[in-house]
């Protein structure tokens, strides 16, 4: 026999951790489709808040708020004739998502208590999905790019849509009227794989439609979000 034996090969060292700025930048790339949508939906929202709210309001909004579905239920109950409260309350509802997902998150963000709570700012959905690498690890400085590169064309389309509102005196016309339902319809076609997900979408939308005629506007959509605590009980 011979006195060599054969060796199992050796494994391929780690690939060596990106830079930050590496990781930043390759979120900044991998946000660009996310981003041209950003301009559109930014414009269209800009073109229907500014009627309801001015477009200082509008703007200020979408710098300081940063969530499309937030504002645009918002947007929705204000368009309906809602109060300002219900608006509020119909945003808060939806951006509550947040709260799981900066827990999540939070054992990957460096820094003291002020410097974790801003790059929290930076916390949206797209970004939140690309900075996740699986078993529960995230990549914060991905997340960083990512919305680095969708902030300014939200605001820059909510921006441009605030001013050329005048252009199009009937939104209407242009379908801009059916962004609030076309939105939150591709919210939920996300979740039709889920049996659960889509229990609790039909109960919501009973309620909603129940109490449509019968309560001020504003009302039926915060009173649906109850059919997500149930959902949630049964999980």
């Amino acid at each position: 026999m011979s006195s060599s034996q054969s060796q199992p090969p050796t494994p391929d060292p780690d690939p060596e951790p990106q830079s930050p700025a590496a990781s930043a930048a390759e979120g900044a790339r991998a946000a660009i489709p996310f981003s041209l949508a950003a301009v559109l939906l930014g414009f269209s929202f800009g073109v229907l808040a500014e009627p309801l709210m001015g477009a200082l309001a509008a703007i200020v909004m979408s710098a300081i708020v940063f969530a499309g579905a937030a504002q645009f239920a918002a947007t929705a109950v204000l368009a309906a004739g809602g109060g300002a409260e219900a608006a509020v309350a119909a945003g808060v509802l939806l951006n509550l998502r947040f709260l799981p997902m900066g827990v999540a998150i939070a054992p990957w963000v460096r820094g003291g208590r002020l410097a974790r709570g801003a790059q929290g700012q930076a916390l949206v959905d797209a970004s939140w999905a690309m900075a996740h690498r699986g078993e529960g690890r995230f990549d914060t400085d991905l997340l960083l790019g990512a919305t680095a590169a969708q902030y300014p064309a939200w605001l820059g389309g909510t921006v441009a849509g605030v001013f050329s509102g005048g252009l199009v005196p009937d939104p209407a016309a242009l379908g801009l009227d059916a962004i609030f339902p076309a939105f939150f319809l591709s919210l939920l076609a996300a979740e039709l794989g889920n049996r659960r997900a889509i229990v609790v979408a039909a109960l919501a939308g009973a309620i909603a439609l129940a109490l449509a005629p019968i309560t001020p506007p504003g009302v039926p959509v915060i009173a649906a979000s109850a059919a997500a605590l149930i959902g949630l009980r049964r999980s």
